[in-house]
């Protein structure tokens, strides 16, 4: 890579001084705005070449007021969901002709929230996505007051002009499950829940209790887990000593597949003596033994949702109030039929 005489990096104007053309030219072909002569092109470009010439973003977005900058903050949490989430949105931004900044925190105060927007106000970053998984994160942004749009990727929606939520439809998905499970006879359906700091687990719950109150199915007290395979085990081995159930909805793949664990070493075969629901669909799901019926979130369309919605924020476009992307029950092999 060249450098100009001096030592530092090079600038525009040493390109428009090696190329014999002027600053405004060089800028025109970079920004690729504005009719240029192809020869003078092809003289600037090999200017930039010679030079080891790039762009200074940062100065860029001082003139202009656009860096194409969207930050990201997220949990820190490796669990299938956060992680392909965080995957989605930083593929939908480049879609969208955006960069993505990304910030994980382990602590969601009121402090770690404004260090993290600070810093991306720092780079002049145009609009911030908050995966706000967790209990008062989303409120928590919404009160701070932003000067750049907010979308919050969140199971709930508190009111707040200033944010923007997206979500995956959690309670559709949790009643897809029991009532795919009731239709086939199931009566004595058990749901562990994920933490109940978790706005998702929140929500899944809370589908599974509306489905079995509107079929008039009496519910046992649900079982808490953590979102590993461990909290489905020790979940599964507390249910094989209380009694099995016709069922079990799973707030997860993690939590179903430590369940399936626990069912098998009890000496209960999955679906014969219990069917077993999850939640996710995460790529694993269909290699269970036996294969898992869960829900699928569809991660790629909540990043692409949650880009389209920072950039209308952006253009000044109104809200359009929350957008609730649909779920949708994947059937395997590990639910029984029992009707007739």
């Amino acid at each position: 890579m060249g450098t100009a005489r001096s030592g530092r990096q090079p600038a525009m104007m040493d390109v428009a001084r090696l190329a014999g053309v002027s600053h405004q030219t060089v800028s025109r072909v970079v920004n690729d705005t504005g009719h240029v002569a192809e020869e003078t092109r092809s003289r600037v470009l090999a200017a930039i070449e010679q030079l080891g010439y790039r762009r200074n973003s940062v100065a860029r977005a001082l003139v202009t007021r656009r860096s194409s900058i969207i930050g990201v903050i997220t949990t820190t949490s490796a669990h299938y969901g956060p992680a392909s989430l965080l995957v989605s949105l930083e593929a939908a931004a480049r879609e969208a002709g955006f960069f993505t900044g990304v910030t994980a925190l382990s602590d969601y105060s009121a402090a770690s929230l404004a260090g993290a927007i600070d810093h991306f106000l720092g780079l002049a970053a145009e609009a911030v996505v908050v995966v706000a998984p967790v209990a008062g994160l989303a409120e928590a942004v919404g009160a701070m007051g932003a000067p750049v749009p907010v979308v919050a990727v969140s199971a709930v929606q508190c009111a707040s002009p200033r944010l923007r939520f997206v979500r995956a439809d959690q309670v559709g998905g949790a009643r897809s499950a029991v009532r795919y499970l009731a239709e086939r006879g199931h009566r004595d359906i058990v749901h562990i829940s994920g933490p109940g700091d978790w706005y998702e687990a929140r929500a899944r719950e809370a589908g599974w209790r509306a489905e079995m109150e509107e079929r008039h199915l009496v519910p046992r007290e649900p079982l808490g887990s953590s979102w590993e395979c461990a909290g489905g085990y020790e979940a599964g081995r507390r249910l094989a000593a209380q009694g099995l159930p016709d069922a079990v909805f799973a707030a997860n793949d993690a939590i179903a597949l430590g369940l399936l664990r626990a069912l098998d070493e009890a000496g209960a075969r999955v679906p014969d003596d219990v069917s077993v629901v999850g939640f996710d669909d995460e790529p694993a799901a269909a290699f269970y033994g036996p294969g898992l019926t869960t829900v699928r979130q569809d991660f790629a369309e909540v990043g692409r949702c949650a880009v389209r919605a920072a950039c209308d924020a952006i253009a000044g476009e109104a809200a359009p109030g929350a957008v609730v992307v649909p779920t949708r029950l994947v059937e395997r092999g590990s639910v029984a039929d029992r009707r007739g």
